[in-house]
């Protein structure tokens, strides 16, 4: 079946991540990236409490996400370099599309937080996977600026939210990398009694 590239495993055995800095146009256009959130929608949810929200960035709004960025890295770090604001800048204007991904937790006394936190994460992969399917290729970072709680605010995030991190997606404008996957045996075991 892995051998088969039209299956479903085949297509999940051939997902990489691709650096946002060699995403190029075209990305997703707006039928696609709606069909890929939605996809994203699709994740394991105990209690169907959504703990995620997705933010688009679109190319339009970047040199405004860029000036956000700017004003909370000279917040956190009142004498930056010049070489520090040059990344940042980057960062914002990467790849054809951004998403920022929020973890939005909902105070309940029967899901705890932690499965919450994995359905955020899940919402992320799934966000990836839709994307690969579709022909595109994505990033998952996170760096700095998802820690920073005037960027959280500007994106919609409440006290108690969380910045998962920034999805980056387009073509891949260089060959997708294989990185090196854990040995098989090292990370699953059977139980015995």
């Amino acid at each position: 079946m892995f051998n088969d590239p039209s299956s479903p495993l085949a297509l999940l055995r051939t997902r990489r991540s691709g650096r946002p800095r060699d995403l190029v146009a075209p990305g997703p256009d707006a039928a696609q990236l709606r069909q890929i959130l939605e996809i994203a929608t699709r994740t394991p949810d105990h209690g169907k409490l959504h703990p995620w929200r997705f933010v688009h960035i679109p190319v339009g709004a970047r040199g405004a996400f860029a000036e956000l960025l700017d004003r909370a890295y000279r917040h956190e770090r009142p004498e930056p370099g010049r070489l520090e604001l040059e990344a940042n800048e980057r960062f914002a204007r990467q790849a054809p599309e951004l998403v920022a991904v929020l973890f939005t937790p909902v105070e309940s006394v029967k899901i705890p937080l932690w499965e919450q936190e994995l359905s955020c994460g899940a919402a992320c992969m799934n966000l990836l996977h839709a994307a690969h399917a579709i022909g595109f290729a994505g990033g998952w970072v996170t760096g700095w600026a998802a820690s920073s709680p005037e960027v959280l605010q500007a994106l919609g995030g409440r006290e108690g939210d969380r910045i998962a991190g920034f999805i980056f997606l387009g073509t891949p404008g260089a060959p997708l990398e294989e990185r090196p996957r854990p040995d098989f045996d090292a990370v699953v075991s059977t139980w015995h009694r």
